[in-house]
């Protein structure tokens, strides 16, 4: 049984860029504590790959998720972080049947 919708991206930044991008990244999680629709929001670096960073989320639908993108708060963390990225792929859309910490 499907309990949330999850996605997995990796946002590559451009050199030296990395950790103003984790720092933007973990106060857009603070931020979504209002957000009772956001189950987890995660953010990671990769040990092996010195610009990328990598954002595991969970919400309870993907409407939620994608409504929280026409929050004025959410766009100005988004126009913030631009300028660091030089790529962002979204690699995987998940159908999440639960867990520990789901």
């Amino acid at each position: 049984m499907k309990v949330g919708y999850g996605l997995l991206t990796a946002f590559y930044t451009h050199p030296g860029e990395r950790d103003h991008l984790v720092k933007i990244l973990l106060e857009a999680a603070e931020s979504l504590d209002e957000y009772n629709t956001c189950i987890q929001y995660i953010v990671s670096e990769s040990e092996n790959e010195a610009d990328t960073v990598f954002v595991s989320e969970i919400w309870v639908d993907k409407g939620h998720h994608e409504a929280s993108l026409d929050n004025p708060a959410v766009k100005e963390t988004i126009e913030r972080a631009k300028p660091l990225i030089k790529e962002v792929k979204r690699i995987q859309e998940l159908d999440i049947l639960g867990g520990k910490g789901v």
